[in-house]
């Protein structure tokens, strides 16, 4: 029993196609070795700026400025670069700050009073959401606006005298305890389970 010649149409559809998808299959593994590159330049950024941190560290602590500006430029310089690389492959930032967000683009992980903004808008992302074109990369973490008084500003920050210094703080550490108070017994701490008698 003979098999009937393939029809020729469908034969030529079929090839058209299998090129289609191997063209597509080659842009992509381009674009991904593309990326894949680049982000070996970062690499490069970061290693150096662990090896002068290093450097610095050894050559004395009198240096602490010095380290902390180097940083501070490399990792600049580092996260410049690679969002310029995501932006060339069509990644961005979604840039939610002061818009009403999407549940799709955004997850709510906490609010925060203030006296101007509207509510229901986003004040800040704790996590940066990206879009590659008009698709969701990676949904945003964000903290919304309700109404209410700014917080209080945290501790950690250094106050401000008048004159634009910062302002000699507190220290956090116990009293000393002096030679007298020292040479003194203490008394044995009671038990919470011990009842008096």
């Amino acid at each position: 029993m003979t098999t009937p010649p393939p029809d020729t149409d469908e034969l030529r559809q079929l090839r058209v196609r299998v090129a289609a998808l191997s063209r597509k299959r080659e842009e992509a593994v381009a674009q991904l070795t593309g990326l894949l590159t680049a982000l070996l330049s970062l690499d490069d950024v970061l290693a150096d700026t662990a090896h002068r941190s290093e450097q610095f560290g050894r050559s004395g602590a009198g240096r602490t400025g010095e380290i902390e500006a180097v940083v501070q430029q490399q990792t600049q310089g580092a996260h410049q670069m690679l969002r310029a690389e995501l932006a060339r492959h069509g990644v961005h930032p979604m840039e939610l700050a002061e818009k009403i967000p999407d549940p799709v683009e955004a997850r709510v992980t906490g609010v925060e009073p203030h006296p101007t903004a509207p509510e229901g808008t986003v004040l800040r992302e704790t996590v940066t959401g990206f879009r590659h074109g008009t698709a969701c990369l990676r949904r945003a973490d964000v903290v919304l606006a309700v109404p209410g008084p700014a917080p209080a500003p945290e501790q950690g920050a250094p106050a401000r005298t008048s004159e634009g210094g910062a302002a000699r703080e507190r220290r956090n550490q116990p009293r000393r305890t002096s030679r007298a108070q020292r040479r003194q017994p203490l008394p044995l701490p009671r038990k919470p389970s011990k009842r008096r008698r």
